[in-house]
């Protein structure tokens, strides 16, 4: 460890690659500046009523003290040199010629950096990326740019003046990049291909014939000029052959339907956007090269993703670092600082700093030139449907999204994009392809909605148009095919609890917006000449979770019963922090009273992964199950809105341990139960009987106890002070039988740890650390493989109207209101649901009507664009004093939050563009709907189309 750090302020190192690595832990002084200086002042809340009352950060974010560590200079960290070196990074603005360098001539001699690093530079040192971000974090001379944008050089400066002055002469020139021969964009084979096909049983709730959860999903054998090449369809061959004959019999259905049948085939398109996250990506490194220490300031959703590939990238390269201490910060992002590429391009700058430590961060050109963009998609549909009843009966989608430069998470947004098309409907029979290409383009990797927002708004306008071709009411329509509990989703999988889609149905068709929209529009129309109105709905529901969520959580409890909790997520702005607190009050009687996010090192239950969780074999999880530290998958990033349900039921589990081992049996010997000896009460007392009554623990009429009580009496008694567990779930949980009696014999973790008493105290299992003892495992229930073939189980359902009014002269269409219908089980804290749904209604109606960005030459890879250029929504654009929102009461108090961020976002888009066309009797299947494409259709001129991905 540095000679400058003392080990107080920092968690128990881990050793990756035979780089020592170091996580700042919460609190430490090296953190001060990070932390608004309330972070550990107790959540506040009544305990009459159990509602919190403002989130643990409300004081520093209104006050202005919440700190992000673009906000971070090397001055304000203990220990660091005072001196503040600047980097940026020079990129390319086209991509079909072979690079030959650079030329800064325009900044004469008194500008030049006093460091520039290059791809030589990288290649001679042993530097570049962890492997899931392919070649190249700088490009050679003599390569063709992979895409617009590419970085090809670090620029340092050693002096913030110098720099901010060369920056600005750089600023929107092409001459500083030497171009060699022309060579044309790259040609690569798209970053993946999946198809889905299923058929059906004679109901609902038969087996299927064929389905990817019982047989297989589809692969391409290979590509043949970028274009996947499936297998050829035989029904007597394999698996996959026997999948592409059905699809081969799908599509005979839709060529020649038959008599009373409705074939509709649309293609739609959603644009790629910028994620707009307000913190431009950035980050701080010092290497201090006395004691062989990179330390770096980083924001991400993923902290032990950098700390883990960053020491193995250390590890790699031949400077001799040793050590990587690491300060993971509070970020925003909604998947734009998921798997980002950027934190390791402030960890290489942060070592060429010549002794200074070196920050690297976008400005806003920058940001829009190099950050992750949402993923382009065009989709071409086809559906059948029995004329008579409205049933759905076949429904083939082929869809083309635009991956970029790098690979990222391209290939998990291509199946998403797949298994989530057939939104909230049943289809007896279903083929659905997707393929995402490699181009030139800017990276698009993981953005809120996920391919789920392009793939089920297309499907929602398509519904619409066959409800119009039907002449049916659109509602109608999709109660008649809402998909129901048991039922099977299009790659055969039950999905997990009740499906309450039919239920926003029934709320949305009884909506005075829509029982009154043909009033409305008569009315409106009459009072406003030249405005045309009309009203829009559309109903999805949204997936959440990866299908190997993984979570570390800690929930201990002091002597004088302070609650703490650790949890290994981190807190991107949602609130998240705050509702984990609040998930602790349960089963302790108060929220917690401090919270620590974005934890990386858990020492206390050392468990360990091996292999991919998403493509290991049952053989494979099979021969190391056995081993009781063992497990698919340490952690999961924040991502996928997994915090509510997954990162929760660590949490829930941990505070429950900690009350079924420690606090009811120090109640007991309070209550003089026999726990700990003391005369029997006469009562009967069960702990099914226990409640927490305005933070007291009573049951049975006996005295109420504070938490403060049961605190010392568990610390007396030598019981259980803290719990550390262990969570996986592949669309179903882990679980395993452990030392421990009764309901805690078998619990839905994989890992678990304990303290006794102050930790001195004699207890069960393996000592580890911090007092703890791992209680491992006898036996693990792991969920079977062949359940990645599920794609997903566990939905949100949304419904959204929204009321229009079009512009006959300009075209503009003015969001006049929307109302929404939300079911996410049990809210944790309703206030940050409210604003979930608020913000993300408004990122939906910016990509329905303003949000656009070109792929190519003349999008943001050419570093001319913001925010003067890309159109944000506002508040007037956003209904903002009109809207409203409901939520489903839940089944019951057991039923589990439900992760919600990523739906709320969905809905609205198909809903205002079915809006517009019941507005305008135009279908608009390219989005955005602006302006100049509703003003040409009301003039029947053709819309301007977008390129297609």
């Amino acid at each position: 460890m540095p000679a400058s750090l003392s080990r107080r302020d920092f968690l128990k190192s881990s050793v990756v690659a035979g780089i020592a690595v170091y996580v700042a832990a919460p609190g430490s002084s090296a953190l001060a500046a990070l932390f608004e200086r309330e972070r550990l002042r107790p959540l506040p809340w009544d305990p009459a009523t159990g509602k919190i009352r403002y989130r643990v950060d409300a004081t520093a974010k209104v006050t202005g003290e919440k700190l992000f560590s673009f906000d971070v200079r090397s001055r304000d960290l203990p220990g660091w040199p005072r001196e503040q070196a600047h980097a940026m990074l020079l990129r390319v603005t086209r991509a079909d010629r072979a690079y030959a360098g650079h030329d800064l001539s325009v900044l004469g001699p008194q500008l030049q950096p006093d460091r520039i690093v290059t791809a030589a530079d990288l290649q001679r040192d042993g530097l570049g990326f962890p492997p899931f971000y392919g070649q190249d974090l700088l490009l050679p001379e003599g390569a063709t740019p992979a895409y617009l944008g590419q970085a090809v050089a670090f620029l340092i400066w050693h002096d913030y003046a110098r720099f901010r002055a060369a920056k600005t002469r750089l600023k929107f020139r092409d001459d500083l990049i030497r171009w060699g021969a022309q060579t044309g964009p790259l040609q690569r084979d798209p970053w993946a291909s999946f198809r889905y096909v299923r058929v059906g049983g004679a109901t609902p709730f038969d087996d299927d014939a064929y389905s990817s959860l019982k047989d297989t999903p589809l692969f391409p054998s290979g590509y043949r000029k970028n274009q996947p090449q499936w297998p050829a369809a035989d029904a007597a061959g394999g698996l996959d052959a026997q999948g592409m004959a059905h699809a081969a019999a799908i599509t005979a259905a839709l060529d020649a339907p038959g008599d009373g049948k409705l074939v509709l085939q649309r293609e739609y398109f959603s644009q790629s956007i910028d994620t707009a996250a307000l913190e431009p990506d950035n980050g701080n490194g010092w290497y201090d090269r006395d004691s062989a220490t990179l330390h770096l300031v980083v924001t991400t959703q993923s902290p032990q993703e950098i700390a883990e590939d960053g020491a193995r990238v250390l590890a790699a390269s031949g400077l001799g670092v040793k050590r990587l201490v690491l300060h993971p910060c509070y970020t925003v992002g909604y998947g734009s600082k998921d798997h980002n590429p950027y934190p390791f391009y402030a960890l290489i700058a942060g070592l060429y700093g010549d002794g200074r430590a070196v920050r690297l961060a976008n400005d806003r050109y920058e940001q829009f030139q190099a950050s992750l963009k949402r993923h382009s998609f065009r989709m071409r549909y086809r559906i059948a449907v029995d004329k008579r009843s409205g049933k759905f009966e076949l429904f083939q989608g082929d869809m083309t999204g635009d991956g970029g430069g790098r690979r990222n998470f391209s290939p998990s947004v291509c199946l998403v994009a797949a298994t989530a098309a057939q939104s909230i409907y049943y289809f007896p029979r279903s083929d659905l392809a997707s393929t995402v290409i490699a181009s030139r383009a800017l990276d698009a990797g993981s953005a809120r909605g996920y391919g789920t927002l392009q793939s089920m708004g297309a499907t929602e306008m398509l519904v619409d148009e066959v409800a119009a071709e039907l002449g049916v009411d659109a509602i109608e329509l999709r109660q008649r095919n809402v998909f129901k509990t048991g039922m099977k989703n299009t790659q055969g999988a039950i999905p997990g609890g009740a499906q309450r889609a039919d239920e926003v149905l029934a709320k949305a068709r009884a909506h005075p917006l829509w029982q009154q929209r043909a009033q409305r529009k008569r009315e409106y129309e009459a009072q406003h000449p030249g405005k045309r109105y009309g009203v829009g709905f559309g109903c999805v529901q949204k997936d959440f979770g990866t299908g190997a969520e993984s979570a570390f959580a800690e929930v201990s409890l002091s002597r004088e019963g302070r609650v703490v909790l650790r949890q290994v997520a981190v807190e991107m702005g949602t609130g998240m922090a705050t509702s984990q607190a609040a998930l602790c009050m349960q089963w302790l009687g108060r929220p917690a009273d401090e919270v620590r996010t974005g934890e990386v090192d858990w020492p206390e239950l050392p468990m360990v992964a091996t292999g991919d969780p998403w493509l290991m074999s049952q053989a494979e999880q099979d021969r190391q199950q056995g081993n009781p530290r063992w497990t698919p998958n340490r952690v999961i990033p924040s991502s996928a809105s997994n915090s509510a349900y997954f990162y929760g039921h660590a949490t829930r589990e941990a505070a429950r341990l900690l009350f079924t081992q420690g606090l009811w049996p120090a109640a007991l010997a309070l209550w003089g139960q026999g726990y700990g000896g003391g005369q029997l009460s006469p009562l009967v007392v069960r702990r099914e009987d226990a409640r927490w009554i305005e933070g007291r623990l009573t049951a049975a009429s006996l005295a109420p106890l504070t938490l403060a009580q049961l605190a010392a009496k568990a610390y007396e008694l030598g019981l259980p002070t803290g719990a550390v567990v262990h969570t996986f779930n592949r669309w179903q949980w882990a679980q395993a039988d452990f030392p421990l009696d009764g309901d805690d014999a078998r619990l839905p973790l994989d890992g678990l740890a304990l303290r006794w008493g102050d930790g001195q105290a004699s207890g069960r299992g393996t000592p580890t650390a911090n007092g703890y003892r791992m209680l491992e495992r006898s036996r693990a229930y792991y969920p079977p493989t062949q359940r990645n073939n599920a794609g997903v189980v566990y939905y949100s359902a949304i419904g959204t109207l929204a009321e229009v009014a079009v512009d006959s002269a300009s075209g503009a269409v003015e969001l006049l209101n929307h109302h929404s219908i939300l079911e996410c089980g049990n809210q944790i804290v309703p206030e940050l649901v409210s604003g979930q749904l608020q913000g993300g209604l408004a990122m939906g109606i910016g990509h329905a009507l303003h949000e656009y960005l070109p792929l190519y030459e003349d999008g943001p890879g050419n570093g001319s664009w913001n925010f003067n250029r890309y159109q944000l929504p506002r508040a007037r654009d956003v209904a903002v004093w009109a809207q409203t929102g409901e939520v489903l009461p839940p089944l019951s108090d057991t039923d589990p939050p439900k992760g919600m961020a990523e739906v709320v976002m969905i809905a609205v888009v198909p809903a205002i563009a079915n809006a517009v066309a019941h507005a305008t009797g135009h279908r608009f299947r390219e989005l955005p709907i602006t302006a100049d494409k509703v003003r040409a259709a009301l003039r029947g001129a053709p819309a301007t189309q977008e390129a297609s991905a």
